[in-house]
């Protein structure tokens, strides 16, 4: 099969895969709150009970010193009344690096069963240790161990290296339960801009963007 006879298969693959295909819940752009927590708090536990699968898992993209993108899925670990979203890395993570060259965040929450996405943009800051320490002992014992072998990212020529690595980070997570992996670190997203957008199936789609001003936020709707 020739180069553009598999673009052309790919394509029609993709244009032929079913869009907004489900009921769409509606959006009163009216009724809704004046703050974007409590807002999200709502959409959230919509997405809950409706039974919307990870609804707490998020796009993060950052960027380099340099300016290049990177994104990546990982999950929201809490929110503050004060409009701030929080996740955790280790700080010498390609992320937690992009951070502190870069120390801007975009996340994204997209709930397809729904027709939703909420999207964040802001100044990320690293919480105190006592917070990322807490953070990480509420993790799951494998989750802990492959954050303590702090190689996240590198290059794994064999895998029995990981294997190898793991067996040692449980051994010290036996040997101590409070251990906490250096440089472990609880983010904080505090939304400049945070957007949200309800699907329509005619693409008359229903966004809304909320401001940070001094006191308070402002509302705008926009176009789709």
């Amino acid at each position: 099969m020739g180069e553009n006879a598999v673009a052309g298969s790919i394509r029609d693959l993709l244009r032929g895969l079913p869009v907004f295909d489900t009921a769409l819940p509606e959006f009163d752009v009216d009724a809704a709150p004046s703050d974007p927590v409590a807002l999200f708090v709502e959409w959230l536990t919509s997405a809950v009970e409706a039974g919307v699968r990870e609804p707490h898992a998020m796009s993060l993209a950052t960027a380099d010193s340099r300016g290049r993108p990177s994104s990546r899925v990982l999950i929201c670990k809490d929110l503050a009344a004060d409009g701030t979203w929080y996740f955790a890395t280790s700080a010498g993570s390609r992320k937690g690096r992009e951070l502190a060259a870069t120390p801007y965040a975009a996340l994204c929450f997209h709930w397809p069963e729904q027709g939703r996405q909420i999207r964040v943009r802001g100044v990320a800051v690293p919480a105190d240790a006592e917070r990322g320490a807490a953070d990480f002992l509420a993790r799951s014992p494998g989750a802990r161990a492959d954050a303590l072998t702090g190689r996240q990212s590198q290059v794994l020529d064999d895998p029995s290296d990981l294997d190898a690595a793991l067996r040692a980070a449980h051994a010290a997570i036996e040997a101590d339960p409070g251990v906490v992996a250096p440089g472990w670190t609880l983010y904080g997203v505090r939304a400049e801009e945070v957007e949200f957008w309800q699907a329509d199936r005619d693409r008359r789609h229903t966004r809304l963007r909320y401001t940070r001003e001094e006191a308070a936020w402002a509302r705008h709707r926009l176009w789709p």
